[in-house]
Order: C-alpha cells, then sequence, then structure tokens
C-alpha cells in the first residue's frame, strides 16, 4: 500500500505541473491577445464583443451535469483496478452525453439569439454576435469532456498542449481578422475557432489513447453506466451552477447598493484574484483523479494523502497570496493606473480567500469528488451560496464593497468548516496545526525582503515587484529548509518525482538541490 500511495503521489505531482504548466502558458498567450484585441478594437467595439459572450458564457454552465469530473473519477479509478474495458465506455457515454446537452444548448442559444441579447444582456442589436458565439459551446464542450478525460487516464501533457492549441488558435485568428478589417466579427470568429482546433486536436488524442481499449469484455448496461454517472455527477451539477452564479449574485448586490466606481475597482480587484486560478485549478483538477485512486485503499491511507495534499498546496499556494497583498498598490497601478483607488485595497481583502487552504480550501472538494461523496461538496456549495445570500446585502449596506467581500470570505470559511468536519468525522482526517502553523509563519515572515525592497528600493514599481518578489522567494525556500517544514526525506522524494519527467526536471531541480544542501547543513548541526 506505501507504494502505491508513493505511485499516487508521484502521478499527483507529474500531473499538476503539466496542468498549471500548461495552463500558465495559455493565460499569457490569451492575455496578450486580449491587450492586442482590446487596442485594435477600441472600448465600445470590445464591449460589444465581451457581451456577446455572455450568453454562450453562460448557458455553458448548464452543459455539464457533472460529467466532466465523473468521466476524470472513474478514468481514473478503472485504470487503477486494471479494468481498461470500461475506460473506453465511460469516456464514450461521457462524450455523448455532454455532446447531446451541448447541441441542445447551442441550438438554443442561436433560435433564441434575439430574446437573450434583449432580455439576458438588454442588447438587442447584439443578436447576430450571439448567434455567432453560439457556435463555440458544442466545441468547448468536446475540449473540456477530453481534458477531463486526459487527466484521469494520466496525460495531463495532452491537456496543457490542446489548452495552448486553442488559445493560439484564438489568438492568431481574431488578431488576424480583426486586423483585416472584421471587426467584432473577427474577434467573435476566433474564439470560436480557438475552442473548434481544441475540440478536433483532444478528439484524435482522445480516440488514440482509447482505441486499443475493447469493450467486448463486460459490455453490461448502457443505462447502469449513464446512471452511475449522472448520480455520481448530478450533485456537482448543482455545485457548479451555484458556483457560477455567486459572482453574478455578488455583481447584482453591487449594482444595487454601491457607485459605478466601487463596481470598476472591485471588477479591476477580481481580474487580479483570476489569476490565481492558474494555481488552484490545476491542483484541484490533478487531485481529483488522485483520490479517485485511493478510493479502495483504506482510510488511513486517505488521511495520509489527504494530509500530504493540503500542506503542498499551502506551501503553494500562501506565499504566492503573501506576494499578492505586498505588491497589490504597485501591480494595480502598473496595469490600470492611479484612477483605480481601492483596487488595491480590495484585492488585498479578497486573497485572504486563500489562506483558508490550511483547514481544506481547494483539498476538500476533491477529497469527496475523488472518493464518490458528490453529495456532501454540494452542500458546502449550498452552504457557501446561502451565507453569502443573506449577508452580502446588510453587509454591502453597511461597508459598501468590503463588506461584500467579507461575506464571500466569511462564507467561504463557513462551507469549508463545514467541509472539514464531516472528513474529521467520516475519514478521521486531523487538523496538522504545528506543520501548517510553519507554512503561514515562514510565509510571513519572508516578508521581511519583500517589505525593504517595496519601502527602501529603487523607485520603479517594476523593480520593486520583479526584485521584491524575488527576494521574497529566496528567503521563503530557504527557510522552509532550515525550519524543517520540508524535511530532507520529502526533498528527497520530490527531487526523484522530478526527475522522472524532463520539462518538471529543468524548473524544479535547481530549487531542490539548493533546499536539499540547506536541509543536509541543518541535518548535520
Amino acid at each position: 500500500m506505501a507504494d502505491e500511495l508513493a505511485k499516487v503521489t508521484e502521478e499527483s505531482a507529474r500531473g499538476g505541473f503539466f496542468l498549471i504548466s500548461g495552463s500558465a502558458i495559455a493565460t499569457v498567450i490569451m492575455a496578450v491577445a486580449s491587450i492586442l484585441v482590446t487596442r485594435f478594437l477600441g472600448s465600445e467595439l470590445y464591449g460589444q464583443y465581451t457581451l456577446a459572450l455572455v450568453v454562450p458564457q453562460l448557458l455553458f454552465l448548464f452543459t455539464d451535469l457533472g460529467v466532466s469530473q465523473g468521466v476524470t473519477k472513474f478514468a481514473a479509478y478503472f485504470k487503477l483496478k486494471g479494468e481498461t474495458y470500461r475506460i473506453r465506455k465511460v469516456i464514450k457515454y461521457g462524450f455523448v452525453l455532454r455532446a447531446s446537452v451541448g447541441i441542445a444548448i447551442s441550438a438554443i442559444t442561436y433560435l433564441f439569439a434575439d430574446t437573450f441579447a434583449t432580455f439576458l444582456i438588454q442588447r438587442p442589436d447584439l443578436a447576430l454576435y450571439v448567434q455567432m458565439a453560439s457556435l463555440s459551446i458544442l466545441p468547448q464542450v468536446l475540449f473540456t469532456t477530453a481534458n477531463s478525460a486526459f487527466v484521469g487516464l494520466d496525460k495531463t501533457e495532452f491537456a496543457a498542449l490542446t489548452a495552448n492549441a486553442n488559445a493560439i488558435a484564438k489568438a492568431v485568428v481574431s488578431i488576424a481578422l480583426v486586423l483585416l478589417g472584421y471587426s467584432v466579427i473577427g474577434a467573435i470568429a476566433g474564439y470560436v475557432v480557438g475552442y473548434a482546433v481544441a475540440a478536433v486536436a483532444s478528439g484524435v488524442l482522445v480516440f488514440l489513447l482509447v482505441r486499443g481499449k475493447s469493450e467486448s469484455k463486460g459490455e453490461g448496461n448502457t443505462f447502469y453506466v449513464l446512471r452511475t454517472m449522472l448520480y455520481y455527477g448530478f450533485p456537482l451539477y448543482l455545485s457548479i451552477l451555484f458556483a457560477g452564479f455567486i459572482p453574478l449574485y455578488k455583481e447584482f448586490v453591487l449594482s444595487y447598493f454601491t457607485t459605478y466606481s466601487d463596481v470598476g475597482n472591485y471588477k479591476a480587484a477580481v481580474n487580479f484574484v483570476a489569476l490565481m486560478a492558474v494555481l488552484t485549478i490545476p491542483i484541484t483538477t490533478a487531485l481529483l483523479p488522485a483520490f479517485s485512486k485511493l478510493n479502495s485503499l483504506s482510510i488511513e491511507k486517505i488521511r495520509m494523502f489527504y494530509q500530504l495534499a493540503k500542506k503542498y498546496t499551502a506551501i503553494v499556494i500562501v506565499p504566492i497570496t503573501f506576494l499578492i497583498i505586498i505588491f497589490s498598490r504597485e501591480v494595480v497601478e502598473i496595469t490600470y493606473g492611479s484612477t483605480f483607488e481601492s483596487a488595491s485595497l480590495f484585492l488585498s481583502t479578497y486573497c485572504l480567500l486563500y489562506f483558508l487552504v490550511g483547514i481544506g480550501y481547494l483539498v476538500l472538494p476533491s477529497l469527496y469528488n475523488g472518493l464518490g461523496e458528490t453529495k456532501i461538496t454540494f452542500e458546502m456549495s449550498l452552504i457557501t451560496f446561502l451565507m453569502l445570500a443573506v449577508q452580502a446585502p446588510f453587509l454591502t449596506i453597511a461597508y459598501g464593497v468590503q463588506g461584500l467581500i467579507t461575506a464571500f470570505l466569511v462564507a467561504s470559511l463557513v462551507g469549508t468548516l463545514y467541509g472539514l468536519e464531516v472528513a474529521r468525522k467520516k475519514f478521521q482526517v486531523t487538523y496538522d496545526a504545528l506543520t501548517l502553523l510553519k507554512v503561514y509563519l515562514v510565509s510571513a515572515v519572508s516578508c521581511v525582503s519583500a517589505v525593504l525592497v517595496l519601502y527602501f528600493g529603487y523607485p520603479s514599481l517594476i523593480f520593486k515587484i520583479g526584485v521584491g518578489g524575488f527576494s521574497y522567494l529566496f528567503l521563503y525556500v530557504t527557510l522552509l529548509a532550515m525550519t524543517k517544514t520540508v524535511t530532507l526525506a520529502e526533498l528527497d522524494k520530490a527531487s526523484s518525482i522530478a526527475g522522472k519527467t524532463l520539462a518538471f526536471a529543468i524548473v524544479a531541480k535547481p530549487v531542490l538541490w539548493y533546499m536539499r544542501k540547506l536541509a543536509r547543513f541543518k541535518q548535520a548541526l
């Protein structure tokens, strides 16, 4: 069992690396493309482009039915069990189910574009653009389903590859067509083509992965397979809907109780918080198949992996959170200028959300989804939504945007604590206070170097962020090793895992080499 747990840890680390690197590269490509398209179109036309995508992006939430995570879970589980003939069936029916819903939603969006444009976004003149954008729904459904299969089959490098194919195709086509004079239509065409290219590429790769996995053995009942996936996925579907409605509800509350300036500053802050998804989504995605593979092991092994996942998630997320808080004013000023006076304060407050990783935020949903306890994930989402719905209006009236953010933080805390309490009772997970306290203290103490650069360094904002960020991370990894927050044995294991993947080794080996040297020095004292 120890070997099996080690293998799961290795595969999870490898998967997380490819997902994070792929997501980061794709995000950079799309960010550059977005900036160029914005400049070429101008604010008014770019506003039309943005609003035209609201309808398909919103209705896309209704296409999942929880099937994507079901494909990941069951593909990973059957791969571990060696029941390869079931993998093809799960993936095939996952595609069929999601594609059927995707076609229906796409058709509804296309046929009723006038209605959606008039009543949903209050822009009847954008109906044609909404129709065009609706063509992105089906390829996006196929692309995301294929990515779920890649994660479940431990082929996350393919997920990274197709994510970059999507970003490159979207960037090249949209920029080219806008420059050729196709304006908003060109930008939307690029958006659609990006997903179409990714859907074709990922579909071909999935076919190549599963074509040798025959279904002839244990053909079983098609209805049973679909029922199992829907039973697993429906609570997740509801959770996804709640997660999708939360930002809309927050903006609805802001529109009633705050000024245009407050809303603008809030949105500017949220745009930066969204960049954390480059780290958080790959981590939670990589942990889902890991917990799925642990489903057949003892509760003790599940508990051990949960503690390990929580510790290393905190080691990655907590220092990044501190960095964003320290340099929030500088980041906002570089990006938006000095007119967004409140955005840095809102950004700093909102980032407090990620300090909840120490009590299981980000990890608990993967634990429950991987073990098939999706009902608990739904309950966590429901509690979070209800807490926010009740508090937000009152706190926003009293304290403005800060009150809304506080309501969201409290709601997230209560939802996470509920999930933690259930995990404690059901899987005997414990709160490793000493180890986590070390992570938070090391992260906090490392702020000293960044603050010194911030207040006594060269006046250039870019210099402060670059040098301050580097000095912070250097001190942070030094203290991790010197305080034994990460032990020599853990560093040796991490080095072994990194060495098995060339790209991972290139990035991680220098840092791990430095930390191992410090750990050996500390051990010799």
